[in-house]
C-alpha cells in the first residue's frame, strides 16, 4: 500500500516515464522506500485505472513514444489524504532481531562478527542519510529541485528543512542500532569472562540436580 503513495510523491514532485520512475526506485539507497522494478510497473498500471495519475505521450530518447506521468486532482487529492491521516505501525517483521535472538546458542566469536557486519552496514547508512540530509538543506537533489520549480518561493525552505528532517530521523535511529550492537558485543564478551574465570559466579541461581545418591550434583 505504502508504494502507492511513495509513487504518487514522487510524480507530484516531477512527472516522469515508467522506465524512470522503476529506475529511481531500484536505486533508492538513500531514500526511505526502494521497490522492484516490477512492483513499480504494477502501481502505476492501478494508479492509471484508478485516475489518480494521466499520462502524457512524448518522443522517448531512443525515438519511440513513451508517456510521462503526473497526479490528477484526484490524485493530489488522495496523496494529501494519505499524508494527513495516521497510520498504524505495520507487523514487526525485523530480520536482525530475529538472528540476535539466537546468539545465545552459537559462539561469542560468530556472533560478535555478524554484530560488526552490522555495525559497518549501519555507518554505511548513516554516511549516505546524513550526505542526503545535508543536500536537502542545500536543497540540492534531483526531486527536490523538480518540487521546488512548482512551488513558491516563500515554502522552499519549509519544503528543504521538513525533508531533511526525515532523513535527520534515519540517522538517529541508525546510531541507536550501533549503540545496541556495541552494547551487545561487551555482554557477549563479559558473560565468556564469567563462564570461563575460576571461581567467578554469575549471580544467576540454577537448579540443583540430585544425584541417584541423593547428593547435590552439579549446577545446570
Amino acid at each position: 500500500m505504502s508504494l502507492k503513495y511513495a509513487v504518487l510523491e514522487v510524480l507530484q514532485a516531477s512527472p516522469t516515464n515508467g522506465y524512470r520512475l522503476a529506475r529511481r526506485f531500484a536505486e533508492a539507497q538513500r531514500w526511505v522506500w526502494s521497490a522492484p522494478q516490477s512492483q513499480v510497473y504494477g502501481v502505476l498500471a492501478k494508479l492509471r485505472e484508478d485516475g489518480l495519475i494521466a499520462g502524457t505521450l512524448r518522443e522517448g530518447d531512443n525515438g519511440l513514444s513513451t508517456a510521462d506521468y503526473a497526479l490528477t486532482p484526484e490524485g493530489d487529492r488522495a496523496l494529501a489524504q494519505w499524508i494527513s491521516a495516521p497510520h498504524p505501525e505495520p507487523p514487526t517483521r525485523d530480520p536482525f532481531a530475529l538472528q540476535a535472538l539466537g546468539f545465545d546458542s552459537i559462539d561469542t566469536d560468530s556472533a560478535v562478527a555478524v554484530l560488526e557486519a552490522h555495525v559497518a552496514e549501519q555507518g554505511a547508512l548513516i554516511k549516505q542519510w546524513e550526505e542526503h540530509r545535508d543536500a536537502l538543506l542545500r536543497r540540492d537533489t534531483p526531486l527536490l529541485r523538480e518540487r521546488l520549480k512548482i512551488r513558491p518561493v516563500r515554502e522552499h525552505r519549509r519544503i528543504a528543512e521538513v525533508k531533511a528532517m526525515v532523513f535527520a530521523r534515519q540517522v538517529e535511529l541508525a546510531r541507536v542500532k550501533v549503540d545496541w550492537a556495541r552494547r551487545m558485543i561487551d555482554l557477549l564478551r563479559a558473560l565468556d569472562v564469567e563462564v570461563t574465570a575460576p571461581g567467578v559466579t554469575t549471580g544467576v541461581i540454577t537448579p540443583e540436580v540430585t544425584t541417584q545418591r541423593g547428593s547435590v550434583g552439579h549446577r545446570a
